[in-house]
């Protein structure tokens, strides 16, 4: 550490930009959710698709990491992965997740919990297609979450199937898709002064029916 600490308990930030009350939330947080959403990329801040995802493996230790979401339905958040890679068998063993999205510039966090499901061949294939051609070999070079000695395993591996696709389309590995998490609950947060957030939090009742609460911050 630099010869200048630094008070981890001194920081601190008033919240003061926006409330948040349960008719500005509506009826469908899933709605909703695009709204704030749309209002985040607006507002231009960096990697608007960036969040959370909490899984649990197969000895009910909880992992986070930041992943992207690539889909909004009206059934759930969509992102891809390594289906072999550590996330993957996590979700395998244990098909539930926690997703967490904080936007600081708008003082907002949304936090979703649900069960998981995989995306269809169709839906991971039409999204694989899309991707840069780079990151298609990618998905082919990385052993995801695999030992490996050294950075030339991936050099290797990218060189040998950018050969082995030279000139031809990349198909999408067996190995690599889609997940989307099936929400049970939503809440959303907005920073307020003085530490007395606004919290609207949604729990699905019925499949298309959710219960609207306020919680205390």
């Amino acid at each position: 550490m630099s010869a200048h600490k630094i008070n981890i308990a001194e920081i601190r930030k008033d919240y003061q930009l926006a409330a948040l009350d349960e008719a500005t939330a509506g009826d469908d947080p899933l709605i909703f959710f695009g709204k704030w959403l749309a209002e985040a990329e607006a507002a231009q801040i960096s990697e608007v698709n960036a969040m959370t995802l909490a899984t649990v493996d197969a000895f009910s230790k909880p992992h986070a990491r930041i992943v992207l979401l690539k889909g909004l339905d009206d059934q759930g958040f969509v992102f891809y992965t390594n289906y072999s890679s550590a996330k993957g068998a996590e979700l395998d063993s244990h098909p539930f997740a926690a997703l967490v999205f904080f936007w600081k510039e708008l003082e907002r966090q949304v936090r979703v919990e649900g069960a998981i499901i995989r995306a269809s061949d169709a839906e991971s294939d039409q999204y694989f297609n899309s991707r840069p051609e780079g990151s298609r070999l990618g998905a082919w070079a990385s052993p995801q979450s695999q030992v490996i000695p050294t950075r030339d395993v991936l050099d290797d591996n990218y060189k040998k199937y950018q050969a082995k696709f030279d000139g031809t389309s990349i198909p999408r590995p067996e190995h690599w898709g889609g997940y989307k998490l099936i929400p049970a609950s939503i809440e959303f947060w907005q920073g307020r002064s003085n530490r007395m957030h606004d919290r609207i939090a949604f729990k699905r009742t019925k499949v298309s029916v959710w219960e609207k609460n306020r919680l205390a911050p």
